[in-house]
């Protein structure tokens, strides 16, 4: 029986379907909750879900819609027959039961690193399968499974007006910024991040007339490619830790959130068929 204390990643984890209202997110990327989510088919033309049984192939339309775009771009790819998609969001968004603590408002997507050679993988195999880590030195550089073609994707996706911006590892930030001759506009969206060799991670701005969503703050003017080097040179070199107080008070534990830290609107969220 949920009660005040209980844990909101519980109440949102036990829903294994969307809402049945008109979709919308509400509050912030890692505490809110998104109204009538749809759900990425499993399997699509360009495209294949993985860890289904993880149920988070769940997405704002627009997302769902940013996926099928990308994902036919990446299929003109050579070596690439599309995408593989990892975590989106739950059906209802909110808190997951283990992982991230972002993806709780339908917008935000896991791309896998790998290529996929085939989009007929059964659910077996979507469970066993990995995707392939791109970093060298703890992520200060690419390594040789890095191609021009993971480039192209990234740039893609980050021309799209409709993202905010993808966290990539700093290894993969810097090698973009040297390899691109061109426009350099998109290489702002692209924000160095730990972990995220694996997959990259889009986030994409709250939809237009979402009233009760709320944008991340855009990221630093100018291309960030100084930052990320910063980044790399910290990870290659890496400073001298702070000295410790001994008498410090110990970090309190982060506390869980319940159903009353999100909006309100995540209880009719919650709530509806």
């Amino acid at each position: 029986m949920a009660n005040a204390e209980t844990p909101a990643k519980q109440l949102f984890g036990a829903k294994s379907d969307g809402s049945e209202q008109r979709p919308a997110p509400y509050g912030s990327y890692a505490k809110g909750c998104v109204a009538g989510a749809v759900q990425l088919p499993e399997t699509g033309p360009t495209w294949q879900a993985m860890r289904l049984s993880r149920n988070r192939n769940w997405g704002h339309p627009e997302t769902i819609s940013f996926i099928e775009k990308l994902s036919r771009f990446a299929a003109k790819q050579r070596g690439w027959d599309g995408l593989y998609i990892g975590d989106i969001s739950q059906p209802r968004g909110g808190p997951m039961l283990s992982g991230h603590r972002s993806h709780q408002v339908g917008l935000d997507i896991d791309i896998w690193m790998l290529a996929p050679d085939r989009l007929d993988l059964s659910p077996k195999q979507r469970e066993n399968i990995s995707s392939v880590s791109m970093r060298r030195n703890n992520g200060a550089f690419v390594n040789s499974k890095w191609t021009p073609q993971h480039h192209a994707l990234l740039r893609a996706a980050a021309k799209d007006k409709r993202v905010a911006r993808i966290f990539v590892f700093p290894g993969a930030k810097v090698q973009m910024c040297k390899d691109e001759t061109g426009d350099r506009r998109w290489l702002r969206k692209i924000r160095p991040w730990w972990g995220h060799h694996y997959h990259f991670h889009v986030r994409l701005k709250c939809p237009k007339g979402a009233r009760g969503c709320t944008n991340q703050a855009a990221p630093p003017k100018g291309d960030g490619c100084d930052a990320a080097q910063t980044w790399v040179n910290d990870i290659l070199n890496p400073p001298k830790p702070k000295p410790v107080d001994p008498n410090a008070p110990k970090p309190k534990p982060r506390r869980e959130y319940t159903l009353s830290d999100l909006p309100k609107q995540c209880a009719s969220v919650l709530q509806s068929n």
